[in-house]
């Protein structure tokens, strides 16, 4: 079930979340330990870290078109011998409590996924929802 955040959804429409403007970042997310709630998650620190296997960095190429959210392909680095079975994507603060819960996404990108230490790359659907249409 690819996904946006109930919040999330609000907050692009009333304008306080900016996606060409804001710093963005994905979580690789065991499911075993989490289940989204997109109606009332709001903030990384509602994924359990014992869920969060890996964040990349920040996401770079962002664009919004036609209501589909895109961005550049992006690798995480070392991702741990723990299964992901979802990519959410959040904005990124600098704060688990503050860092606002964007989309969860566990179809069409190649999950699950156990990273042996290595790296994972995440390579953006073409479609034309692209990462995720609004």
């Amino acid at each position: 079930m690819n996904l946006l955040y109930a919040k999330a959804k609000e907050q692009f429409l009333n304008g306080s979340l900016s996606w060409a403007g804001s710093p963005f970042k994905c979580v690789l997310v065991g499911t075993n330990a989490y289940s989204p709630a997109v109606n009332a998650d709001q903030y990384l620190s509602d994924i359990p870290l014992a869920a969060q296997v890996a964040i990349s960095g920040t996401l770079t190429g962002k664009t919004a078109t036609s209501g589909a959210l895109d961005a550049d392909d992006i690798l995480i680095p070392a991702v741990p011998a723990q299964p992901a079975h979802a990519i959410v994507i959040f904005q990124d603060t600098g704060t688990l409590i503050t860092s606002r819960l964007v989309a969860f996404l566990d179809r069409g990108i190649g999950l699950p996924v156990t990273g042996q230490g290595g790296n994972v790359q995440i390579t953006w659907s073409d479609s034309a929802s692209r990462i995720v249409a609004i």
